[in-house]
């Protein structure tokens, strides 16, 4: 048989983040399947999309590129009666320093999060194609996983229908 066994691919990977070794990426870490709303989404769409207190970064793509990132301080205040929230969202949105390279070691990511008083970075390549998410928990110790979202996505959607 010709290349890896499935074993030795399994051991390759759990090598590759062992004490000892090279610190991970930020493409070990990140979310794979972040929320994204269009390039076209409205102010009040990223207003509710950020009304989760999970949600600390809306990402504005046009395709599969990252165009914008917004967190609840970007946005406008409400202005009663105005129809200003039907706007689009992507002026008021920036890329710098809300993203970071699959490569960077997610070691010296995290410490970028914490001097930036963030928790969350969009990984993107050189082309600008978004390729997931960097979310460092709330601790500040650890990055949040694809598996965390769904198993949290799983416990809202069971307490609502509990509630109901």
């Amino acid at each position: 048989m010709n290349g890896p066994t499935s074993a030795s691919l399994t051991e390759r990977v759990d090598d590759e983040l062992t004490p000892g070794r090279p610190d991970p990426r930020v493409s070990d870490v990140m979310l794979r399947r972040p929320k994204v709303l269009d390039a076209q989404a409205t102010v009040d769409e990223a207003r509710v999309a950020l009304a989760n207190d999970h949600v600390h970064m809306v990402l504005l793509s046009q395709g599969s590129t990252l165009v914008g990132t917004l967190v609840r301080a970007d946005l406008p205040p409400p202005i009663q009666g105005s129809d200003q929230g039907s706007g689009p969202a992507l002026p008021w949105s920036t890329l710098r320093n809300r993203t970071v390279p699959p490569a960077t070691s997610a070691d010296a990511a995290r410490e970028l999060l914490i001097d930036r008083g963030l928790r969350r970075l969009a990984v993107v390549d050189h082309d600008g194609t978004l390729l997931g998410l960097m979310c460092l928990k709330r601790t500040r110790t650890g990055f949040c996983s694809d598996e965390d979202v769904a198993s949290r996505a799983q416990s809202q959607v069971l307490s609502r229908q509990a509630a109901d």
